[in-house]
């Protein structure tokens, strides 16, 4: 039998179960799933939103977004 699970979900077919937590229970948020397996204390918690990665790396913001205009290109499309 199939037994996968964690951040990748369960790949049984079922979509109602993909958030399924280490303790066995289903979240209904992104967020709240991902918060279920963090690594230790010292990684943030996620919060309702995703966080905008060009306030907290101000300095990366055109790095970031010609590496994204690649994913964006003809080869992409």
């Amino acid at each position: 039998a199939r037994q996968v699970r964690g951040l990748c979900g369960t790949y049984n077919g079922n979509q109602q179960d993909e958030f399924t937590t280490p303790a066995g229970d289903v979240e209904t948020g992104v967020a709240a799933f991902a918060n279920k397996y963090r690594a230790s204390g010292e990684c943030p918690a996620l919060g309702p939103f995703p966080p905008e990665p060009c306030d907290a790396f101000a300095g990366r913001r055109e790095l970031a977004e010609a590496a994204c205009a690649v994913l964006h290109g003809t080869p992409f499309q």
